[in-house]
């Protein structure tokens, strides 16, 4: 597997762990409420859950199992590791955004991150994906 597979895998499984953490304290907390602030920890939870780990999955997955040129190049691995920059950029301003209250602007910057790993991981695998005609 590549290296930058197993970085986006891991990453991944980081925060899959995290965004169940934070879910499991926001659902103790229904149960035994304990601190009225549990609940901001939220849209963290879904940024974790949706982008951190499912995102980068498929981004890892794909990474690996996309077919290669003829060379057994992978294309441009630089866009991907660029890929993997930003989204890890863009999930953690936004998330901290949200938790430490930090400016809005940091979670425009947080998004427009990761809208510009979409587009760097895009603009990477496209050659992978296309049908080579001659």
């Amino acid at each position: 597997m590549p290296r930058l597979s197993v970085w986006f895998l891991r990453t991944a499984l980081v925060y899959l762990a995290a965004g169940f953490t934070f879910g499991a304290l926001m659902l103790a907390n229904k149960g035994v409420p304990f601190s009225a602030s549990m609940w901001a920890l939220l849209p963290a939870h879904e940024e974790f859950l949706l982008l951190g780990w499912m995102v980068q999955l498929a981004f890892g997955v794909g990474f690996w199992i996309l077919p290669r040129y003829s060379g057994g190049s992978r294309g441009n691995v630089h866009l991907a590791w660029l890929s993997f920059g930003l989204i890890n950029a863009g999930v953690l301003l936004v998330a901290g955004q949200e938790i430490l209250g930090l400016p809005a602007l940091m979670g425009g910057i947080g998004r427009a991150a990761e809208a510009g790993s979409a587009v760097a991981f895009a603009l990477h695998a496209w050659g992978r994906v296309r049908p080579a005609y001659p």
